[in-house]
């Protein structure tokens, strides 16, 4: 018996369905039930919630959720191979798991949903983790369907997800998870705890959506960043001078000195000049 259910050990799960890893899917299987009854647990409470996993693969984490009370898990996984594991998991909790055998990168959770909050809770595949995170953060109207993601991440990935200013890991993907949310690192998980075993360390990261964001166009913010950050070791006067808006009218209104760096400007200065390249932008369309 396993330590949250009475299903087959993972690893008598993953032989009976010749559920072997895939590189080109990004998969890495987590097969210590104890870890992901610790990354359900961070998601919770989770009784009466409603919870879409992404790639849950032989279904260690869909097994903790519904162990750990989840009232509906909605598990979106692309690989055809996994779904007979997951719907055994299926008849242990009857009427509580819902499987879609889909693309999680063009997944609409709306028709699954309703008016339903939910949370997000995933060990997502490492070659799109990213492209997933970046789009859960810029969905519009926000705030989102979503009210807390756990999800894991490479460490190298993690740091970047909750990095400020003056930290080396700061960049386009830290001003907009901080911009539109609050995120944290919960803990990290050693590779050892994978088949197979990835190369790096990964961490489990918390993102709360802040229910109002400091106003700003996401996309004028994300221009701002990109342009930023691209080319991070030059003085901001010279790396914003790639918008369609004069850099020093941006410092001006962020109030920022036009001989800083990018790393050292906090996200309440990306949005101050994305207003700014905003209101440009109306000016010009206007006349």
């Amino acid at each position: 018996m396993s330590a949250i259910d009475d299903l087959p050990p993972l690893r008598e799960v993953i032989r009976e369905h010749a559920l072997s890893a895939r590189k080109s899917l990004g998969q890495n299987f987590l097969l210590d039930l104890n870890l992901t009854a610790r990354i359900a647990r961070a998601a919770g409470p989770l009784e009466n919630a409603t919870v879409v996993e992404i790639g849950p693969g032989p279904g260690g984490l869909t097994r903790a959720l519904l162990a750990l009370g989840a009232a509906h898990v909605i598990a979106v996984e692309h690989d055809a191979r996994a779904i007979p594991a997951l719907e055994a998991i299926g008849r242990r909790y009857p009427g509580r798991l819902e499987i879609v055998c889909a693309d999680a990168q063009t997944f609409d959770p709306g028709p699954y949903l309703g008016s339903t909050r939910a949370k997000i809770v995933a060990n997502l595949p490492y070659n799109i983790a990213t492209n997933l995170l970046i789009g859960w953060l810029s969905i519009e109207p926000w705030p989102p369907w979503y009210d807390m993601m756990v999800l894991m991440f490479q460490r190298e990935v993690a740091e970047r997800i909750i990095a400020r200013e003056n930290e080396d890991a700061y960049g386009r993907l830290g001003v907009l998870a901080n911009w539109r949310a609050e995120t944290k690192i919960l803990f990290d998980i050693s590779p050892s705890a994978f088949v197979p075993q990835p190369k790096v360390t990964s961490s489990v990261v918390r993102l709360v959506p802040r229910a109002t964001p400091e106003p700003c166009d996401r996309r004028a913010l994300e221009q701002v960043a990109a342009a930023a950050f691209n080319q991070r070791r030059k003085m901001l006067r010279q790396s914003l001078k790639s918008l369609p808006a004069d850099p020093l009218r941006l410092l001006a209104a962020a109030d920022i000195d036009p001989m800083r760096r990018a790393e050292t400007v906090p996200v309440s200065g990306f949005v101050a000049m994305a207003r700014e390249l905003a209101d440009i932008r109306n000016e010009k369309s206007n006349r």
